[in-house]
């Protein structure tokens, strides 16, 4: 399968040099300095005559030339740390698996000996709540389904658009492919989708609760067809041994019935050791939500992570505002607030 490649872009701003954004701490400094210093005076007998001069606009205005000296101190520092506007692109390349999940629908899946939230749903219910959690973290793999019982189909090919997947999923029901159950005849339909496929790593997750009792094909025969072409396959057998329950209607409403379940795990154990893959069982739901984490983690996708980094240099936006400043504050020295001794 070919890499999928995915780019992400973001922009952030920062200063390159930001130690020299201590330095503001001696604006304050500067500030209480500047204010607080004795100008030169002339000493008089009496100030009575000195208080009944007006201020004009050019003396009241004179103090603020501190604050030119100061914003225009604010700005250099600012320009020294080089406030940035930068850009950063990563590009993730990964290389999926291909996944399909075949997914038993018999008859057989009607049984409620599985627990979701604390209410007894089927064996069909609690595989479709965990096989949504698996598909969530497989964004980077194809994934299709094939649905089995007396016969196999392909009920979603292979597919990056997961919400169409899980859309396939939400639909299953019991009965869809028939009431028995042909698991050489899934596996078989899994392999056609699989053989052909480049990817270097192909998987198929087969779930049921039965023994074969249904197709041409024989199970491990199907595996050693799914072996040659590099198919791993991942069994899983799912429900609880001995009796469990069935929801049945009767004259005196729905009852449970207790049905000895038959599950073939020697068969199932052969096609997963077969294909170099695993065999599982799960008799609850919490088994079969961890049976799924350690495909998950078995089965992981690569990816490289490449970083570009883009700069642009602001640091002229607060260089140029202080000399401006600087240049203002030594034209009205010499011009409106000019001395003469």
């Amino acid at each position: 399968m070919n890499p999928l490649i995915e780019s992400v872009r973001s922009t952030f701003l920062g200063f390159h040099d930001p130690l020299y954004l201590l330095l503001l701490l001696l604006v304050p400094l500067i500030y209480f300095w500047e204010t607080r210093r004795r100008e030169p005076s002339i000493i008089y007998p009496s100030l009575s005559s000195v208080r009944k001069i007006r201020k004009t606009w050019k003396t009241r205005a004179y103090p603020y030339r501190t604050w030119l000296k100061l914003f225009a101190l604010v700005f250099l520092i600012l320009g020294a740390a080089r406030f940035q506007k930068g850009r950063k692109t990563l590009e993730v390349i990964t290389h999926g698996v291909d996944i399909i999940l075949a997914l038993d629908t018999s008859g057989s899946m009607k049984a409620e000996d599985f627990h979701l939230k604390g209410k007894r749903v089927t064996r069909l219910e609690s595989v479709k709540h965990v096989v949504s959690g698996f598909v969530k973290n497989r964004e980077s793999d194809r994934l299709g389904m094939v649905v089995f019982g007396s016969m196999a189909f392909t009920q979603c090919p292979l597919t990056l658009d997961h919400g169409v997947f899980l859309t396939f999923l939400s639909g299953l029901e019991i009965g869809m492919a028939g009431e028995q159950t042909a698991i050489g005849s899934a596996i078989g339909t899994a392999v056609n989708r699989l053989k052909n496929l480049k990817s270097k790593s192909k998987v198929l997750i087969l779930l049921t609760d039965g023994e074969n009792t249904a197709g041409e094909m024989d199970p491990l025969q199907a595996a050693e067809i799914a072996r040659a072409f590099g198919i791993k396959i991942y069994a899983i057998g799912v429900g609880s041994k001995g009796e469990v329950p069935f929801l049945v209607q009767t004259i005196f409403g729905p009852q449970y019935q207790y049905v000895r379940s038959d599950l073939n795990e020697e068969v199932l154990t052969n096609i997963a050791n077969t294909t170099g893959g695993k065999y599982y069982r799960a008799q609850n739901l919490q088994e079969l939500e961890d049976i799924y984490k350690s495909i998950d983690s078995l089965e992981k996708t690569r990816a490289k992570v490449k970083e570009h980094m883009e700069y642009k240099e602001l640091f002229p936006f607060f260089v140029i505002p202080a000399l401006l400043l600087l240049i203002l504050d030594r034209v009205l020295e010499l011009t409106f607030f000019r001395r003469i001794p």
